[in-house]
């Protein structure tokens, strides 16, 4: 039996809406089908086995969580933009039963994004790992004083900022924060790692890309209540002398790319003007 899962955004009501419509869809079809609010981390990894195609419902927010929810298996993920400017999903709110059809008549093909894997070694000697699509940043907390922050690039150290932080991005998450920092959009099939400082005091090294072979190594030198933040939604407390190492995520997040969409940069395009001035 044919199996679809979705995500959805549990406080915009027009996630609740398509929540609905694709429910009353795959009802009508014979199709089995399971949706939960993005935040339902356990039910969504308990439901995916055995699940054809995960939905997300929602603006970026929602994608991202979905795509946290895939990371570690080969559930495909497909997003129904019903945010503001949605870089991530590829299909808007109107063309839902549109992109429902075309699924499930095979009118799509798998995409690979390379994801990131990031290492948090604290000074302690505690450590933790977390998977992004779209970036790691390493910032400033609530306070509103500068971090130091050292970067390297494997064994050659890049620069010493003195910064709001450091946004280490995925292609992917090359239209995400990083963007907004100043750093380039790379076309999201890519295999690279980006790397930006976010408004760095006299820095001359504005925002550079590197291969996926390398690692990216951030370390704390000195800033009270410095923090990580895993594609906007993660966030945990880093201490002086705490080290933050990116580098590609061993497995890729796979898209459903659907047929006949128009291509990225004409996204590109379509989304950037829609950009507030």
């Amino acid at each position: 039996m044919r199996r679809y899962g979705f995500v959805y955004n549990p406080t915009n009501d027009l996630a609740l809406e398509a929540w609905d419509e694709a429910a009353g869809w795959c009802a009508a079809r014979g199709i089995e089908h399971w949706g939960f609010a993005a935040e339902e981390r356990e039910n969504i990894a308990a439901a995916l086995p055995g699940s054809e195609v995960l939905f997300s419902l929602g603006g970026d927010g929602t994608f991202l969580r979905a795509a946290a929810a895939v990371a570690e298996q080969s559930v495909p993920l497909l997003g129904i933009n019903l945010g503001k400017i949605g870089f991530l999903a590829r299909s808007e709110s109107f063309q839902l039963a549109s992109a429902l059809e075309a699924f499930s008549e095979g009118k799509w093909s798998a995409q690979e994004r390379m994801a990131l894997r990031a290492t948090v070694q604290r000074a302690d000697g505690g450590e933790r790992t977390f998977t992004a699509l779209n970036d790691v940043v390493v910032a400033r907390g609530r306070l509103p004083r500068v971090v130091r922050l050292d970067v390297a690039i494997g064994e050659s150290h890049l620069a010493t900022y003195i910064a709001d932080g450091v946004v280490v991005s995925s292609p992917t998450g090359s239209t995400g924060y990083s963007f907004s920092a100043g750093g380039p959009i790379l076309d999201p099939v890519s295999r690279n790692i980006i790397v930006t400082p976010i408004a760095a005091y006299l820095a001359t090294l504005r925002s550079v890309v590197v291969s996926a072979d390398q690692v990216v190594i951030c370390t704390v030198v000195d800033g009270e209540e410095a923090v990580i933040s895993i594609d906007g939604w993660i966030d945990e407390p880093l201490a002086t002398g705490d080290r933050v190492r990116v580098s590609a995520a061993p497995l890729p997040i796979r898209f459903a790319e659907l047929h006949g969409l128009a291509p990225f940069w004409d996204l590109v395009r379509q989304k950037v003007d829609l950009l507030p001035r």
